[in-house]
């Protein structure tokens, strides 16, 4: 599976009795990559979910990844994993899920964490929190410029933290190949409707070769 160079990152948000169902909304409002975010500890659960989500997103050819759990990703078949500061390094985790994995690394504000990323092997960086944001209210924040600075990187970039159809096209302005959402996206009142205002603001996007 390829990591797509444009468009929609949707990040699920927890748990949600109707999860497949939103999810399959957004897919079919154009999101590109689908990540599965459950910071519970209910492991039973988290892999039946992620392992429904894993044949959503096979059956519609978009990527797969799960948060943080390399472990989990390698068990519902994900096809890849995102990695925090606090999380595995890369290098573990490709040792792990191997070379075809997908593998993101959040680099906050940081480009020197992006470079270093990227030397190690990373599939895509993320930058954010670019504005406010309820998911993480604490997170450090981003400025816009970052994304110029890192379009020298040769992978992906991708934007996060309180982003809105209103506020996104500025940071693909500055250089976001790809805006990921988790809260304007899946508390919409109709979730496909959302995902194809944030679609239409990538008008070419294709999958990397």
């Amino acid at each position: 599976m390829n990591f797509p160079s444009k468009g929609l990152y949707a990040i699920t948000d927890g748990p949600r009795a109707d999860l497949h169902v939103a999810v399959a909304a957004a897919i079919a409002g154009g999101a590109r990559v689908v990540q599965y975010r459950d910071k519970t500890l209910d492991p039973i659960r988290r892999h039946e979910e992620a392992s429904s989500l894993a044949r959503l997103c096979a059956d519609s050819k978009i990527p797969f990844i799960i948060n943080d759990d390399a472990r989990l990703a390698l068990d519902c078949g994900a096809d890849g994993v995102h990695l925090g500061a606090d999380d595995i390094d890369l290098r573990a985790a490709r040792s792990l899920l191997g070379d075809s994995a997908l593998i993101g690394v959040s680099c906050y504000d940081s480009i020197e964490r992006a470079r270093e990323a990227v030397a190690e092997g990373a599939n895509y960086v993320a930058f954010g929190a670019f504005y406010a944001t309820g998911t993480k209210p604490l997170a450090r924040r981003a400025n816009k410029n970052l994304l110029s600075e890192a379009r020298e990187l040769p992978i992906p970039k991708v934007a996060i933290g309180g982003i809105t159809p209103e506020n996104a096209g500025a940071l693909i302005q500055s250089g976001a190949d790809l805006i990921a959402v988790v809260s304007s996206l899946f508390s919409a009142n109709d979730i496909s409707a959302c995902a194809k205002r944030f679609s239409r603001l990538f008008p070419t996007a294709k999958s990397n070769p």
